[in-house]
């Protein structure tokens, strides 16, 4: 049984067995190959066809791959081949390998009405779903925060300081570093088109105003969204592989208020520091541009920047940063609980989170935007 691979075959009439036994693994490759192929001659001979695998002493991706083609090539309009004696051992990589999506038959070029009418739909489907999951995941973090409210004690204060050293203090200096650099290139393609006029020194204005309604907090949200909310996906997807997710629902935690909950606080404090920090290193870049590239010296600028911009500038900034860390919270841990059991899984829905993430924070930017041109702000 330990030795090279076989596959018996028995049966009468319209009925076939096909007993496999040995190692059907890759080192065997030649020989399973024309064991399954010598087999796959029968299709359409039998109708009631099973394949015992009980005798089967080892078992990798390769050998459950071809038992799993056999299966498909015997596998005829509602008649289905069945595997019998599969160990548990085995188990979960024949269903691994059956979730593979077989090759599509024809020509895949053709594109028909009824092809081209059910990808819009399925696109539709995965666009609801995408909101109902973010709806659903919002209802449950506002659950959760009315139970800690209510029971203070249940709060994880350590979990949440963690979280805010990992989303805000470590990710201080490259925030500050990007933006300084936008605020020294604003201020360096203002000043060089602004010269033709002589109106160099409205760069000012441009510059105060820009970095703190628009730029200062949607480049600072997006770099969020690339770095922590990958994290938080990455991080919720791998205990999820692991079941540990499930471990903590069988000891009786919710683990929207132990894993999401101090996550998303984290985020709702961290992005507004973190946009403030943001708006002073670019505006520091961009006064030192414009200091040493269009000879505005600083107490210049800085007079010209109190007369361009209010407080009402920087209200609009930080009132869009806690909502926009909310919405890429919520993004990130939905996508994190959505990973199966596999790699694959797993990046593509830190992919994804990013993408979706920047997304609804650019979408958020513009309803903002809308707003408060409506309430003259």
């Amino acid at each position: 049984m330990n030795g090279g691979p076989t596959l018996e075959r028995s049966g009468e009439g319209h009925a076939l067995s096909l007993r496999a036994t040995g190692a059907w693994t890759a080192p065997f490759a030649p020989s399973l190959e024309r064991l399954v192929a010598d087999a796959e001659k029968l299709v359409g001979k039998k109708i009631d066809v099973s394949i015992d695998v009980s005798q089967v002493s080892k078992l990798d991706t390769f050998g459950a791959w071809l038992i799993e083609r056999l299966r498909r090539s015997f596998t005829t309009g509602t008649v289905e081949a069945r595997i019998d004696g599969l160990s548990a051992n085995y188990a979960s990589l024949v269903d691994e390998v059956r979730r593979v999506s077989a090759a599509p038959d024809g020509d895949a070029t053709n594109v028909t009405i009824t092809g081209m009418l059910s990808q819009i739909g399925r696109s539709v489907a995965g666009i609801v779903g995408t909101v109902a999951a973010l709806i659903d995941m919002l209802g449950a973090v506002i659950v959760a925060s009315g139970r800690v409210l209510i029971h203070p004690r249940s709060f994880r204060l350590t979990s949440t300081i963690h979280h805010l050293e990992q989303v805000c203090w470590r990710a201080v200096p490259i925030v500050v570093l990007i933006t300084f650099l936008i605020g020294c290139i604003i201020a360096q393609q203002g000043i060089f088109h602004f010269r033709r006029f002589g109106a160099d020194i409205f760069v000012v204005d441009m510059l105060g105003v820009l970095v703190l309604r628009e730029i200062g907090v949607l480049l600072v949200a997006i770099m969020i969204a690339g770095r922590s909310g990958s994290a938080y996906t990455a991080e919720l997807g791998s205990m999820k592989m692991r079941e540990e997710i499930d471990a903590l629902r069988t000891m009786g935690f919710d683990p929207i208020e132990v894993l999401i909950l101090p996550r998303m606080l984290a985020l709702v404090i961290a992005l507004p520091i973190l946009a403030f920090l943001g708006d002073i290193a670019a505006l520091y870049g961009g006064g030192l541009v414009a200091w040493f590239y269009g000879g505005v010296d600083p107490e210049a600028f800085l007079l010209r920047l109190r007369d361009a911009i209010s407080i009402d500038h920087f209200t609009v900034g930080l009132v869009k940063a806690p909502v926009m860390a909310a919405v890429i919270g919520i993004v990130a841990c939905v996508e994190g609980l959505a990973v199966q059991g596999s790699a694959e899984s797993l990046g593509r829905h830190t992919t994804s989170s990013v993408v979706k993430g920047i997304f609804f924070v650019i979408v958020m930017d513009g309803v903002f935007a809308i707003f408060f041109a409506a309430v003259g702000m």
